[in-house]
C-alpha cells in the first residue's frame, strides 16, 4: 500500500517563500516519478511541476517556472517544492503524486498519469 503525506503549508505574504514536502511509502520510491499539482477555490486541480525517477528531467507549468524547484531525496522517500516569490494567485490547495509505473524519462503533466495522491496541504498568499 502506497501512501503519501504532504506537508508545510502555511500563510506565507507575497514575495515569501515556503517549501513543501511529499513522503511516498512503499518499495523503491527511487523506481518513480513524482508530481506536484494545486487546486485553486472553484477551479479545477493542474499540474505544476514533475521529476523523474533519477532527478534527471523536471518540468514546470509555466505560471511558475523561475520561482518554483522540485527536487526529491532518493534515500528519504521525498520530493520537494521550493516555492520562492510567491504570489496571491498561488493560493490553492497543492497535492503530492506518484505514478503506479516505474520508470519514464520525460516528465508527466497529465494528473490521470498518477495513481497515488496525498491529501493536500494549503498554501495561502497574502498580498
Amino acid at each position: 500500500q502506497v501512501q503519501v503525506v504532504e506537508s508545510g503549508g502555511g500563510l506565507v505574504q507575497a514575495g515569501g517563500s515556503l517549501r513543501l514536502s511529499c513522503v511516498a511509502s512503499g518499495r523503491s520510491f527511487v523506481d518513480y516519478m513524482m508530481g506536484w499539482f494545486r487546486q485553486a477555490p472553484g477551479k479545477e486541480r493542474e499540474f505544476v511541476a514533475s521529476i523523474t525517477s533519477n532527478s534527471g528531467n523536471a518540468a514546470y507549468a509555466g505560471s511558475i517556472e523561475g520561482r518554483f524547484t522540485i527536487s526529491r531525496d532518493n534515500a528519504k522517500n521525498t520530493v520537494y517544492l521550493q516555492m520562492n516569490n510567491l504570489k496571491p494567485e498561488d493560493t490553492a490547495v497543492y497535492y503530492c503524486a506518484r505514478r503506479a509505473v516505474p520508470g519514464g524519462v520525460v516528465p508527466l503533466r497529465s494528473e490521470y498519469q498518477y495513481a497515488y495522491w496525498g491529501q493536500g496541504t494549503q498554501v495561502t498568499v497574502s498580498s
